[in-house]
């Protein structure tokens, strides 16, 4: 109890001293809503879309850029061992990343998909996309994704050797391809989400305090891209990353106490 008071403590007087730098806090959710593990803009809808992860209903959240809830979604056919993501095609259709392992001992993983999703009410029936790892790599978490010319490609969580995976968006059972691996030039490489540009020339990673922006890729050669890294000074459970347009992105952060359960943007062409 003392050693997380200390940390809180720690983490208010350094949100506290440092500048704001290019993050802009534009809202806050409702205390209902206190962890919001990601981020998504979906064709069709005006609202940004989160959920929570494990433990938690199986349940996608509209949200206004104030943070308030207009509309939520309950996907009734749905498990949340453990949602880190959420990612969308231009079809308007939204995928759910129930791919999360903090705990080491999945060894298959799942995609939810929910097709035509701005003409969904209140009740899902997602179709599944499951996918094992290739049988020569070791125990991955997964919290971020994103979708590039009908694949998936998925960052794994680690603090060094962020590696790169895909996976077709097709229905089914599936063995995920190893693609490379990032050098982010970062002593943390903790990918908490990740998103791309509806242009599809963008992509960008988050982690708790830094964004990295990958521009000038190849089809699937983002490895080799050019990175740009943003220092976002702010430090909090960063874990929701979206496109609001082709310049400028929303970040969402789970509320740990005080601190944080909020929405920001950020200009990233600066």
């Amino acid at each position: 109890m003392i050693r997380k008071t200390i940390f809180i403590l720690f983490s208010f007087l350094l949100l506290s001293s440092c500048h704001k730098g290019r993050l802009n806090r534009i809202g806050s959710f409702p205390l209902s809503l206190k962890e919001s593990s990601a981020a998504e803009k979906v064709i069709g809808s005006p609202l940004i879309w989160t959920i929570e992860d494990s433990r938690n209903p199986t349940v996608l959240f509209g949200v206004n850029e104030d943070g308030n809830i207009e509309r939520e979604i309950k996907v009734i056919n749905a498990t949340n061992n453990d949602w880190e993501d959420l990612t969308s095609d231009a079809s308007g259709d939204i995928y759910i990343g129930d791919f999360g392992n903090n705990r080491k001992d999945r060894d298959s993983f799942i995609i939810y998909k929910i097709s035509n999703f701005k003409n969904i009410k209140q009740h899902a029936i997602a179709e599944l996309i499951i996918f094992n790892l290739p049988p020569d790599v070791g125990v991955l978490n997964f919290e971020s994704f994103f979708i590039y010319k009908k694949h998936f490609y998925l960052i794994n969580k680690k603090k060094k050797n962020t590696m790169l995976f895909k996976v077709p968006n097709r229905i089914g059972n599936h063995t995920a391809e190893y693609v490379c691996s990032f050098n982010l030039e970062s002593e943390n490489q903790k990918i908490t989400s990740a998103d791309i540009s509806k242009d599809g020339k963008t992509i960008v990673l988050l982690n708790s305090n830094m964004l990295w922006k990958i521009t000038d890729f190849n089809t699937g050669d983002f490895c080799n891209a050019t990175i740009e890294s943003i220092a976002l000074n702010h430090f909090s459970q960063k874990e929701g990353v979206c496109f609001k347009d082709e310049n400028t992105v929303y970040i969402t952060d789970e509320r740990v106490w005080f601190i944080g359960g909020n929405i920001y943007s950020i200009n990233i062409s600066d």
